[in-house]
């Protein structure tokens, strides 16, 4: 089956150059250089991938974003010419997978498209559950219930002061392996390469995006959050 990819920029050459790069890798394009069109792609398209452009001439990227995460998790990739972290933050934090900045190598794009696609079709298989070793002491473990925060694998809820989160099978994982290492810093490259079973790249903004996505979720400040707290420098962990 070959993947459906929405393209959103509204410089037609980028659009098109993306256009022959993914077709020539067997994927189905739908491109498109406003925010209106697209989204009306998806609504009424199965995809399985989208790469946003912010800066359009009617809707922005980041609004197309935040629409496909109301009732899609697929991978989304942002692209844009701006720099600005802040920018890079809020794409992130609303709902986006990965970030690439303009100009940019068509065949890293592609690359980065692939990384992404094996990733969710993972997910989808495997419920994106972390599986524990035989023989470790926490195998027989299936909740953690620390401070009104409760997660259980068995039945794959998690809730917050007995209100029930929303999360995605990534973030679940996620968060489980925190609470597995409780008090311990889980550093970046560990906890990606936990729950992605991939190499970790210095590159990567695949943990920072989702660990942003699960801090909203639990309405987490970011400066000082109580629950998924930042070690800078270090990793992640849960007291």
């Amino acid at each position: 089956m070959n993947e459906n990819i929405l393209v959103v920029d509204d410089e037609k050459e980028i659009a098109n150059l993306l256009d022959i790069c993914l077709t020539n890798e067997g994927y189905n394009v739908y491109k498109f250089n406003n925010g209106t069109d697209a989204l009306e792609c998806v609504r009424t398209t199965k995809l399985d991938l989208a790469i946003l452009d912010i800066m359009l001439p009617d809707i922005d990227g980041f609004h197309i974003c935040q629409k496909i995460r109301e009732n899609y998790f697929y991978p989304v990739i942002m692209l844009t010419a701006k720099v600005e972290d802040m920018d890079k933050i809020l794409g992130l934090t609303i709902g986006a997978d990965d970030y690439i900045t303009k100009p940019f190598n068509p065949l890293e794009v592609v690359a980065r498209v692939k990384t992404q696609l094996r990733r969710y079709v993972r997910y989808n298989q495997n419920d994106g559950l972390v599986h524990t070793p035989p023989g470790d002491r926490t195998k027989d473990v299936d909740e953690y219930n620390e401070n009104g925060l409760m997660i259980n694998k068995s039945t794959h809820v998690c809730s917050l002061y007995d209100k029930e989160l929303n999360l995605t099978p990534i973030e679940f994982s996620i968060l489980w392996h925190l609470c597995e290492n409780r008090g311990n810093v889980v550093s970046s490259e560990d906890l990606f390469e936990a729950i992605w079973g991939e190499k970790y790249l210095d590159n990567n903004n695949t943990v920072m995006a989702h660990i942003a996505r699960l801090r909203e979720k639990m309405h987490e400040p970011t400066k000082n959050p109580k629950f998924v707290k930042t070690v800078w420098g270090v990793g992640y962990k849960i007291e």
